[in-house]
């Protein structure tokens, strides 16, 4: 439509109004003079935004924000048939190596538009079952796990973080438990360490027995010999040190000596420092002690903690990554990857030295 001089009408700006309200999508599509479908591919970032010019982009997300766009999200799912919702279900939420795998599940999810429904199980095989069931009732789209047993049965595609169960429709996301065995039994090796004992993880946890194995391994590729009095497992549901504290006071009253602890986690290994030292042994002087995961707490406990690195806020991006490129690209559940794999890193710090020469 022209006006009387024969020029086109300008592109009307529309703004927040007094109230505080935001723009809809048709508002802000005037605004850019672009359709409402090329405005939403590029909100919505999908498959198609890669054909859009960059420039073109940056404009859309920039005028969104100044004209406090928000998309409504029922209209949204309605017009996609999407609920752009996952669920997550993991044991205990207050376990750092759980909330730090969620952080980089919030990550990914909330850069693709998604929100994601968490809950957690306790260990409870009937809460297990009746939580992912109502996370299938809320119509979310895909699920993911975190050092969960999988013993419920779903269409949807499901990515298990901590996951060593092949399975159908299922995509595990693992640590290279071999190369972490293996840099963490070296280390001790190099320090002259022959002596070694093991701290093992509660039987619930999915990581527990395969890393036990993989350490042994490790230590017997060395000419260490490992003896079971020298393995003592977690016990409890406690994701406090207070497990650790527990487990060296056992291993110390087997009168075994050792001159080193490979523990399950970091929190286990911050405990078992506690008590060694509660029990007149020295860390490092007495007893070297390797953790696992690197949480924030290790690097300022006292004496920081030489530790493996699990990159877990990067093992939840790529679990939460993983699942919405499987949804925008509408993967088939045979199609699914089965194993995705990370790599771990020794961080040397101050609670491993060199054995002491008797």
């Amino acid at each position: 439509m022209l006006k009387k001089n024969g020029k086109p009408p300008k592109a009307v700006a529309d703004k927040p109004d007094s109230n505080g309200r935001s723009v809809n999508l048709k508002q802000l599509a005037r605004h850019l003079s672009l359709s409402p479908g090329t405005v939403s591919v590029v909100l919505n970032n999908t498959p198609r935004a890669d054909t859009i010019p960059q420039d073109t982009k940056d404009r859309i997300l920039a005028a969104a924000k100044k004209l406090n766009y928000r998309p409504h999200y029922f209209a949204r799912s309605l017009r996609a048939n999407q609920s752009f919702t996952i669920g997550v279900i993991t044991a205990e939420l207050s376990n750092i190596y759980c909330a730090s795998i969620l952080h980089g599940i919030e990550t990914a999810s909330s850069e693709k538009g998604y929100f994601y429904l968490n809950t957690r199980h306790l260990h409870r095989q009937d809460l297990l079952l009746h939580n992912s069931q109502m996370l299938i009732e809320r119509q979310v789209e895909g699920i993911i796990t975190i050092d969960t047993a999988i013993k419920f049965k779903t269409e949807l595609p499901v990515i298990a973080v901590a996951g060593h169960r092949n399975l159908p429709g299922v995509t595990n996301v693992i640590l290279n438990h071999d190369s972490a065995a293996e840099i963490g039994i070296n280390h001790l090796y190099s320090l002259g360490h022959r002596k070694i004992a093991i701290i093992k993880g509660q039987d619930f946890s999915s990581d527990s027995e395969i890393r036990a194995t993989a350490i042994l391994k490790a230590a017997k590729k060395r000419k260490i010999n490992i003896p079971t009095d020298l393995i003592v497992q977690l016990e409890e549901i406690n994701p406090s040190p207070e497990v650790g504290y527990i487990a060296v006071k056992k291993l110390l009253a087997r009168k075994i000596p050792f001159t080193a602890i490979f523990a399950f986690n970091d929190m286990s290994a911050i405990g078992a420092i506690r008590g060694l030292e509660d029990s007149g042994l020295r860390v490092p002087e007495d007893v070297s002690m390797l953790g696992f995961d690197d949480i924030h707490f290790a690097a300022f406990n006292n004496p920081s903690l030489t530790t493996i690195r699990q990159p877990l806020v990067e093992m939840g991006q790529l679990a939460g990554n993983t699942l919405l490129n499987m949804l925008s690209k509408k993967m088939k559940l045979e199609e699914m990857p089965q194993t995705l794999t990370v790599e771990p890193e020794l961080v040397v710090r101050k609670s491993t030295a060199k054995v002491k020469n008797d």
